[in-house]
């Protein structure tokens, strides 16, 4: 007979995806404690209502997957806005060590380095406003979007191609598209070291040959809105964003390139998960042991295609700032600052303390963000004191937020943080309930412009498909892992 489970226990509701068992920690952190063949436990930030919704699908499942892989250390996490994706949960954060530890592409993502830049735009909403209809269409006339999308004005040959998946952002702004100021506030400087051009196929290249700065298809967007509210004024101010101030956000990645490189290495990892003899719960997981051959190809690759993706969104950066020009003037242009751009899809070789001891480890962050503490060497020197800025958008008709990561999160989650609101329905579910709307009518009643490569894309997206971020984020903040700084709210966003 089975032990009574403990008052504190939230067992699998009838009809629910998962059969693990689920035990509340806090109001804010519940336990996947071991079992079966799990190396370690796992740890879920969420409130009740959240709950309820991580319940609704496999996402308790592949928390607990993840926590049979090899190597594992330190719990396999999942933020509040984890909902189910392809082998690890998106909102899923695991470490692994370097010595028996491994690494899964499943556990970056297909679009690797999907990642979001914020820019500062040194007007208040009031000015912005007048002009607002004349700067979304500008803008949508100069970063293509939509599936496929493509840029008729550069196309990469193979040397130059090398080039961006050596130096990312580094490359575009060395060819004029941005400042040396860009790089001093994007993570990693925008260049990650590891990259092997070589790892990355002819297939993948040719797919992202022609779509350096591009927006891309689904949940990706450029997004124009405001400072609706600062919670730490001085921190808002440092980072440049007084209530008031016009916002941009950028939310692409390494586009058809990065998903090949992801298609490439899950078979040669299928491959490699028979040759090493590893057991999995779910072949979704197929990973390879660090340092060996398979393992260090698609680190160089992944590395090659987080660069392009660093290098996208600087691009795209440049094409905002001439927009911006041409509908207000070079000096307003000139004076559109990068705020950050962080990753949410990589993998990353970092020092962390494990067992009392600091040891460096693999951490995987899929739909996660890294939210460094204050201190960390890693920072630029001006946001050292305050921390990381970790950059939270939220659905298109809504809000989204500005966090900064704490120490308590650096312990706790490998400096990790959530990265948005998180789905909470289906695409397919998404576009059925917007067939018989006008979903962009509906945004600009409510003081929301839309531009779109396609209806499908807006109807899939509709706010009722994602989960409230400011819950989302409220968890984070109360489980003291990250903390608030500022709430934007979009006036006009460019969609895919």
């Amino acid at each position: 007979m089975s032990p009574t489970p403990p008052d504190n226990t939230l067992p699998t509701p009838a009809g629910r995806a998962s059969p693990y068992r689920v035990e509340r920690i806090d109001d804010w952190r519940w336990r996947v404690p071991r079992q079966g063949k799990m190396r370690t436990e796992g740890l879920i930030f969420a409130d009740d209502a959240l709950m309820e919704d991580v319940l609704g699908d496999e996402a308790v499942t592949q928390v607990a997957n993840v926590a049979h892989l090899p190597g594992i250390v330190g719990p396999s996490i999942a933020m509040p806005d984890i909902h189910w994706g392809y082998g690890f949960p998106i909102g899923g954060v695991a470490a692994f060590d370097l010595d028996g530890g491994v690494i899964s592409p499943g556990g970056v993502g297909y679009d690797i380095n999907c990642g979001v830049r914020l820019l500062s735009v040194p007007l208040g909403v009031g000015d912005v406003r007048p002009r607002l209809a004349r700067l979304i269409d500008t803008l949508f006339a100069s970063l293509p979007s939509g599936v496929g999308s493509a840029r008729s004005d550069l196309r990469l040959d193979d040397r130059a191609m090398n080039d961006v998946l050596r130096r990312g952002a580094r490359w575009a702004v060395a060819r004029g598209f941005g400042t040396e100021a860009d790089l001093a506030c994007i993570e990693a400087g925008g260049c990650l070291p590891d990259a092997d051009p070589a790892a990355v196929s002819k297939k993948a290249r040719a797919r992202g040959r022609d779509q350096l700065g591009t927006v891309g298809s689904g949940n990706h967007f450029v997004e124009v809105g405001y400072v609706a509210e600062a919670y730490d004024e001085v921190a808002a101010d440092v980072l440049g964003l007084a209530p008031g101030t016009v916002t941009v956000f950028i939310h692409s990645g390494s586009r058809g390139l990065g998903h090949q490189v992801c298609d490439d290495h899950l078979d040669r990892m299928q491959d490699a998960v028979k040759r090493y003899g590893i057991e999995l719960p779910d072949k979704q997981l197929c990973c390879a042991p660090l340092g060996s051959p398979e393992a260090d190809a698609y680190w160089g690759a992944m590395n090659a295609a987080a660069n392009f993706a660093f290098a996208n969104r600087q691009l795209m950066t440049h094409h905002v700032r001439q927009a911006i020009a041409g509908v207000f003037d070079d000096t307003v242009a000139g004076a559109t600052r990068l705020v950050y751009d962080v990753a949410h899809n990589i993998a990353k070789i970092e020092p962390h303390v494990v067992d009392g001891r600091e040891r460096r480890v693999c951490v995987h962050r899929k739909g996660a963000t890294r939210a460094f503490p204050p201190g960390h060497p890693e920072l630029p020197e001006r946001y050292r004191p305050l921390g990381q800025p970790v950059l939270i958008p939220g659905d298109m008709g809504r809000y989204s937020y500005v966090l900064l990561g704490t120490a308590r999160g650096f312990d706790e989650t490998f400096g990790s943080s959530c990265h948005g609101a998180g789905r909470r329905m289906s695409r397919g579910k998404a576009k059925v309930l917007a067939r018989p709307r006008n979903v962009p009518a509906e945004l600009a009643a409510h003081g929301v412009l839309v531009r779109a490569a396609s209806r499908a894309t807006v109807d899939e997206e509709i706010p009722e498909a994602y989960k409230d971020v400011r819950e989302v984020v409220d968890v984070v903040t109360h489980a003291g892992i990250a903390r608030k700084v500022a709430q934007l709210k979009p006036i006009a966003v460019v969609k895919g």
